[in-house]
């Protein structure tokens, strides 16, 4: 497993591209201030040790010794010991409604935001389970399985938009499905499913499904999200709000929270509805309710220790640096056409 131990400061490396510009800037200004000066032909003859090509190639070594001291600041880490820990917990797979009209905004900035912020707020709160997530809208897509590594669960739910699916709809019946298939064990006691969905159901037998789920012993608990009274469902365009979907009437179509099929299929699974207003609260409360499913020992392997690299970056950075010490800038003949940047050599100013 690799990371870096100060991510911080790879945001320094933006300012390479910047120094590149102010070199190329100050390069051009000196070009012309000597062009102002007098002739370059005569210039060149004042100057016949003088090489804009080295002077290019020592700025260059600068600006990657500066790149490998940043990474070295950033202190890339590989794990190097793994160790095979005992977890008590259960399996909760979380299929999350990424329909359009999650995008409407009766809970801001809008349903699937906050969707996605309770979700975050109960991988914090996680400690031995494993969490997994479904997205569906038209059909059901596992986007990640099962895992105690909360850090990439929060990696792949900042993915998550209502774009990632080809189809639209609301296929709650097929999330259920392809919950009951990503669970590795065939017992389903220490597994539960929440889904997370306006409710806005385009098929009939979610229930049916949920049902046969049931009967397999996986929980299921439903949280609605929205408003009764409902909301348009903008359309986006190039990030922004453009306009909101209507009807052929030309009014604003309004996607309301249909709280009896959630209820419905929470009921029918053995589990429990949930209203969600956005509260910082709700993402305890829920995970309060997963704690009263039974239990379970299972294995897993995590990285308990990093080995730091940064010592070959600082190594490659003193190199450099090294390098562009002992480099000058006056020409020499048998490394004339020598340039980093692979432009040919003028005549001239070489």
């Amino acid at each position: 497993m690799f990371q870096f131990e100060n991510s911080a400061w790879l945001y320094a490396l933006l300012l390479a591209p910047v120094f590149w510009l102010f070199f190329r800037a100050s390069m051009q200004w000196q070009w012309k201030a000597m062009e102002r000066f007098g002739q370059m032909e005569l210039i060149n003859r004042l100057m016949p040790d003088f090489s804009v090509i080295k002077r290019r190639n020592k700025f260059t070594l600068y600006l990657l010794a500066y790149c490998f001291i940043v990474l070295a600041l950033a202190n890339p880490q590989i794990g190097a010991k793994l160790e095979k820990v005992t977890r008590k917990g259960i399996d909760v797979m979380v299929a999350l409604d990424v329909s359009k009209s999650m995008l409407a905004e009766d809970l801001q900035p809008n349903r699937l935001e906050r969707a996605r912020q309770l979700i975050s707020r109960m991988i914090d709160n996680m400690k031995d389970d494993r969490i997994g997530l479904i997205i569906f809208a038209g059909n059901a897509y596992l986007q990640m399985p099962l895992t105690a590594d909360y850090a990439a669960a929060k990696l792949f739910l900042k993915t998550v938009n209502t774009d990632i699916v080809p189809t639209q709809g609301t296929a709650i019946g097929a999330s259920i499905e392809l919950a009951l298939r990503s669970f590795p064990e065939k017992n389903m006691k220490h597994n539960a499913l929440l889904i997370i969905s306006d409710g806005e159901n385009h098929e009939t037998e979610a229930k049916t499904i949920a049902e046969k789920a049931a009967d397999e012993g996986l929980v299921i608990y439903t949280l609605g999200i929205g408003s009764p009274e409902g909301a348009p469902i903008p359309i986006i365009t190039n990030g922004r709000k453009a306009d909101y979907k209507r009807d052929d009437s030309g009014n604003p179509i309004l996607s309301k929270l249909n709280e009896t099929i959630l209820q419905d299929i929470a009921q029918t699974g053995r589990g429990q509805y949930f209203r969600i207003t956005g509260s910082k609260d709700e993402a305890s409360e829920v995970l309060a309710t997963l704690g009263n499913i039974e239990k379970r020992q299972f294995e897993d392997h995590i990285v308990t220790e990093y080995a730091s690299q940064f010592q070959y970056f600082l190594g490659i950075a003193l190199l450099l640096l090294l390098i562009e010490f002992f480099t000058s800038e006056r020409k020499n003949t048998r490394w004339a056409g020598f340039n980093l940047f692979g432009e040919p050599a003028k005549s001239n100013n070489t």
